[in-house]
């Protein structure tokens, strides 16, 4: 079993910064991909960025340019900088680690409000 835990979240004005970390624990496999998924208020969760265990980035288009995902693998975390945030960025952020073999965990969240 993999526990998850975020943190970093909080209130920031347009064009402003946040740094969400998200530190992984117990029974994690070695090869894997780690990332994060938004959801806002009355709408499906979605992608935002991942990081493998080998280095390969991915991005969705709403946040290309702007989020830079990175990784301590000897910490386990996974961090999301998130730079020039828009209102439209406001969501509850979710973090995963998904194993080559084995089932995607997920953390509780933490909640993004981008507002002046």
């Amino acid at each position: 079993q993999v526990q998850l835990v975020e943190s970093g979240g909080g209130l920031v004005q347009p064009g402003g910064s946040l740094r969400l970390s998200c530190a992984a624990s117990g029974n994690i496999f070695s090869t894997n991909t780690m990332g994060w998924y938004r959801q806002a208020p009355g709408k499906q969760r979605e992608f935002c960025a991942s990081r493998s265990s080998s280095g390969w980035s991915a991005y969705d288009d709403s946040v290309k340019g702007r989020f830079t995902i990175s990784r301590d693998g000897a910490k386990n975390t996974v961090y999301l900088q998130m730079n020039n945030l828009k209102p439209e960025d406001t969501a509850v952020y979710y973090c995963y680690i998904l194993p080559s073999v084995g089932d995607r965990s997920w953390g509780q969240g933490t909640q993004v409000t981008v507002s002046s």
